[in-house]
């Protein structure tokens, strides 16, 4: 999944389909340019497209092309993770989901680090915690999530914390089998849903509890 081409992706805009190309010609270079001015003009000689264009398609520069390659891994990780069978536990759809959104990097990992570190500069934090959040969100959905209110925010806010962690140690770790990876993603989902069964009690019992507001309410007013 992941080393296939950007490029070949099918029902792209002609603007998606210049943005594919960039990426595919950037990508070797960026263990050497890094994500920079000079990264993206040499992904536009190769890719034989003008500087105005590539400026054209990527307006702010390389950010641009992280925010088009990130969509495209969040994409290809949501394609995956609707084929095949889906485990019956939610513990089990949020591991498989979120080691199928690892696996859309495999093979860039140089270039993913690299990657978001440049969402860490001043100009990219807003751009990198957005970028989290969505794929948060893609992977919530892709398992079936319908929850709302609340429900819908918090699962999301929790999952960031999740995957961002995640991702760090999944870059860091050199075995490709990812072992500790794997592990550590166990440990943060073991705590996530013992998180939600403590919320769940928590509720319950102020479920129980009377209300308040309405005692107020008749010790101003009395009863009718």
């Amino acid at each position: 999944m992941s080393t296939q081409s950007t490029s070949t992706r099918p029902n792209r805009s002609r603007a998606d389909a210049a943005r594919a190309r960039l990426l595919d010609a950037a990508l070797p270079h960026v263990p050497f340019e890094g994500w920079s001015g000079a990264l993206l003009r040499l992904a536009a000689r190769d890719a034989r497209m003008s500087a105005d264009e590539a400026a054209l398609y990527c307006p702010d520069g390389v950010l641009s092309l992280i925010v088009f390659w990130w969509r495209d891994m969040d994409a290809r990780a949501r394609d995956a993770i609707s084929t095949g069978e889906s485990p019956a536990k939610i513990r089990e759809r949020i591991r498989r989901a979120v080691l199928l959104r690892l696996e859309a990097g495999r093979g860039h990992e140089d270039a993913l680090a690299r990657a978001r570190a440049r969402l860490l500069l001043p100009d990219g934090i807003a751009t990198g915690a957005e970028l989290a959040w969505n794929t948060s969100d893609m992977l919530w959905r892709a398992i079936g999530d319908t929850s709302t209110d609340a429900n819908w925010y918090s699962k999301r806010a929790i999952l960031t914390g999740v995957w961002t962690s995640t991702l760090a140690i999944w870059l860091a770790e050199a075995d490709a089998e990812k072992p500790d990876t794997h592990a550590f993603l166990d440990r943060r989902i073991a705590n996530v849903m013992e998180f939600e069964k403590v919320k769940a009690r928590v509720n319950k019992q102020l479920a129980r509890l009377p209300d308040l507001a309405a005692m107020a309410a008749k010790m101003r007013y009395g009863t009718r």
